[in-house]
Parts: C-alpha cells; structure tokens; sequence
C-alpha cells in the first residue's frame, strides 16, 4: 500500500529533491511491554496530518520548506538488526542533506536516529520529554528475556553514546534509574512534579543543552487527559501550551537538528490524540525552520 503523504501535500512542496525536511515513517514495536500499538502510530499520524490545516496561525505556511514522506524503514523481528536498518535509513536522508522527522514506533528507535545524527553533529544534545527516564540496563517484558536495545533502556544507549541529556516531564522510574541520573554529570533530570504549570525552568532546561539539539518526543510526556493513546500513560504530564512554548524557546535559542515523536498507539474511534500527535510533529517541523532562519 502507497505511503500517505504527511499533510497531504502536493508535488510542489512534497518533491524529495526540492524538500528539506522528511518525515521518515518508523514502525517498529518489538519490546513493548505493556499497551501495544506503537507500530500503527506512524500510519495513523500520516492519515491525520492530510485533514490538518496547512496555514499555521503562528507560524504561517510551513509546508512550504518543503516536506517530503518516505517510505517506511524496513524492520526485522531481531531488535539490533532493525535498529541498525533505522540508522542506515536515518544516515542516508541526513547524508543528502534532509532534516529528519521520524514518526514511531517505539521508543527504542532513537538510539539509531540518534546515532546517525551524532555523526553528522558531533557535538549534540538530546533532549527527552517524557514520562519515563528509559535508563535500565535492561529490559524485557519477560524477566528470563531482557535486552539492551529495550524502549526502557533507550536512553542508557544515548547515555552510552556519552551524549548530554536533558530529560523533561519524568515522572516515573525504576529504583535502578536514579542512582543513573546521580552518577552521571551528563544527565540533566527535569521532574514532571517540579515543572507542570511552574515557570522559570525552562530557561534552565535549555542551558543544559549544547548547541545542535536532537529532540525526542515520546507522547507520554504529554499529560493523558490529551494524550490518553499511548502504552504506558502516566498521570501529571506535560500541558500543551507550556509543550509548545518549551519547544519554541529551544529553538529560539539553539538549533534543532532533527526529531523523533514515538509511543503514540491509536486507540479506535478516539482521535483527538492522534490529530495532536500529526499537530506536534508540523509545529516542531515549523520551530525548527522558521526559529533557526
């Protein structure tokens, strides 16, 4: 079946050659653990986004960057196989010269996004929003099968890369992760009970991050009263204006390389949360671009 073009956009704005951003679909779920569905996020965000208004009332018309769709990558049942198919895709859009927004799928993916990323900007960042802090050794929904390359222990992978992280919304952990966080100087935790409807930290958020950020976005940061499609919702999550802001004031002050938006599992007949996801993923395609001029 034919890839939906992200916002239905035409030729004109969609064309690969003459694109600079492509989202770059990413349907991968093998280590999920608990709500399944991730694998139908990336499809369900391409069908929303074409029934998604163009004209930006901040940003104005933002399509007209240009924005291709991909195909989506080619995955395995072997988890490192795939991640490394998901990095070969990520270094072949980057090699010529496209910003990648990458729709999952589960969280796991951004190690190889990641990866890919780090070779061209030596010197990046990534910053998490989140529920969860992803920093297990590792994981498995069966206690005698756990991996490495679990979407609990994505972020142990970053940190491994010994990438600075800045981690917002975080309001669940296992009692391994914080004595992580303690240990490592390059971890920068920013507490969901500490910041949800608070002012003055994200100026501080942002002055953890170096100058070429890479953003990854699981929905679950998001508080589930909007986004309630999701395998492991968590209660105290981020708000959608303060989301926003967030992400328009890093962009104001350092540059955006590429993104991720992951762990968005549509549940049927619900779609406001879906329609949100499509939202976000056009926004921080716009920041990026209009922000970074």
């Amino acid at each position: 079946m034919k890839t939906k073009i992200f916002g239905g956009i035409d030729n004109n704005f969609s064309n690969y050659s003459k694109s600079k951003v492509v989202v770059l679909p990413v349907p991968y779920e093998g280590t999920v653990s608990y709500g399944k569905g991730a694998s139908l996020g990336p499809s369900a965000i391409l069908e929303a986004s074409s029934h998604m208004e163009l004209y930006d009332i901040e940003l104005k018309n933002i399509y007209e960057i240009g924005i291709s769709t991909a195909n989506p990558v080619k995955l395995l049942t072997n988890p490192e196989k795939s991640l490394d198919n998901i990095y070969q895709a990520c270094k072949k859009h980057i090699g010529a010269g496209k910003f990648l927004a990458i729709l999952g799928g589960e969280h796991s993916i951004t190690s190889a996004c990641v990866k890919a990323h780090r070779e061209k900007y030596p010197n990046i960042s990534v910053l998490q929003i989140d529920a969860h802090s992803d920093l297990r050794q590792e994981y498995g929904e069966l206690p005698e099968k756990p991996t490495i390359w679990s979407h609990a222990s994505v972020m142990r992978r970053v940190s491994d890369m010994k990438i600075p992280i800045v981690q917002v919304g975080i309001r669940s952990m296992c009692d391994e992760e914080p004595s992580v966080i303690e240990k490592n100087p390059k971890i920068a935790t920013f507490y969901a009970k500490d910041i949800v409807g608070k002012d003055g930290w994200m100026d501080k958020a942002i002055e953890k991050l170096s100058d070429q950020v890479y953003i990854t976005f699981d929905v679950d940061g998001l508080d589930p009263s909007i986004m309630p499609s999701t395998g492991t919702p968590e209660p105290g999550g981020l708000s959608w204006y303060e989301t926003i802001e967030f992400i328009r004031k890093v962009s104001l002050r350092k540059k955006i390389v590429g993104f991720d938006v992951v762990e968005l599992a549509p549940i049927k007949g619900l779609d406001h949360p879906i329609f949100t996801a499509a939202l976000l993923v056009y926004k921080m395609i716009g920041y990026a671009f209009e922000c970074n001029k």
